[in-house]
């Protein structure tokens, strides 16, 4: 059998009809790439377990035939796996540049070397095997997310990754739909797109809305503000820092997760932060509560 006449084998890990560990092999002959490594926190029978992540016997009975992993954004359904994955696996770990600096931090902790991570960017071209890929930027409620253009050879597949079309984002940073037309033009194999929420009618209003929110509210508040929303949604973060400064408030920060990845996206400059503005929550005390906002861990509303 030529290689040409191979089929392309797409093996779902998890993340198909349910919120979590979302994983997906793509396997062209002997060649195969990962997209994303994630995990799912226990429900409620699920007793005595912490975290629950994708079973990968199929790629530890393939080991050798395993090449790369790509990720599409930071969010742990997609990431939260790697420590115990890149354990298994010495190959490249692709991913754009907040992606990998919040990856970096849970490798870090499980103490699992950070060699294999690279940093790409949409645009950017990298050959795995058999596949060629493409990056798309799109938007989401992370930074730094992107679609992904698998090129085998006997068609282009599209992965889109998580994403929202939001036409203002707060970053300036829309998505690449020309990118997607082109493809399109090209013609594509198959699409592998996201559903969450397809069947509910309407759209998702711009992340910019949440921000006059905040405006509204920032310029009556008489006292303290407290601020829950998840630690990845550094979109968010910049919002809440902006009406902070815009009336004078010291924004502190509670929770890990919250406080290192305002620390990372600070770092790589995905958060924009005017010095003086962060204070450590323990400062709290050497202000007047109408001059502070504390912004802390919070959940998904249903």
């Amino acid at each position: 059998m030529s290689k040409t006449q191979h089929k392309v084998n797409i093996i779902p890990l998890g993340g198909l009809g349910e919120i979590g560990k979302n994983m997906t092999a793509f396997r062209y002959g002997d060649d195969i790439i990962l997209v994303d490594a994630g995990l799912m926190f226990p429900e409620e029978d699920m007793l005595g377990i912490d975290l629950v992540i994708p079973d990968i016997t199929y790629l530890l009975e393939n080991k050798d035939k395993v090449k790369a992993i790509f990720l599409t954004h930071g969010h742990e359904d997609h990431i939260g796996a790697l420590p115990y994955v890149m354990k298994q696996f010495d190959v490249p770990v692709y991913g754009t540049a907040l992606t990998l600096g919040i990856l970096q931090g849970r490798l870090k902790e499980n103490g699992v070397s950070s060699e294999n991570c690279h940093v790409i960017k949409p645009g950017d071209r990298v050959v795995a095997g058999a596949f060629k890929l493409g990056f798309i930027r799109v938007n989401h409620s992370i930074p730094d997310a992107i679609a992904l253009a698998i090129r085998t050879p006997i068609g282009l597949i599209i992965h889109t990754g998580d994403f929202k079309f939001d036409q203002t984002p707060v970053d300036g940073q829309v998505t690449e739909f020309n990118r997607f037309a082109e493809y399109g033009d090209e013609g594509v194999l198959l699409l592998m797109a996201d559903s969450t929420n397809a069947e509910r009618p309407g759209f998702t209003p711009s992340e910019k809305m949440v921000g006059q929110t905040f405006d509204d509210e920032f310029r009556y508040a008489k006292n303290r503000i407290i601020v829950a929303t998840f630690s990845s949604n550094v979109h968010r973060i910049q919002q809440i820092v902006d009406s902070a400064v815009r009336y004078k408030r010291k924004v502190a920060v509670i929770g890990r997760s919250m406080v290192n990845v305002v620390n990372i996206s600070i770092e790589l400059g995905y958060l924009k932060v005017p010095e003086g503005v962060l204070i450590d929550i323990d400062e709290t005390s050497n202000y007047q509560p109408s001059q502070i906002v504390i912004i802390t861990t919070g959940s998904q509303g249903r």
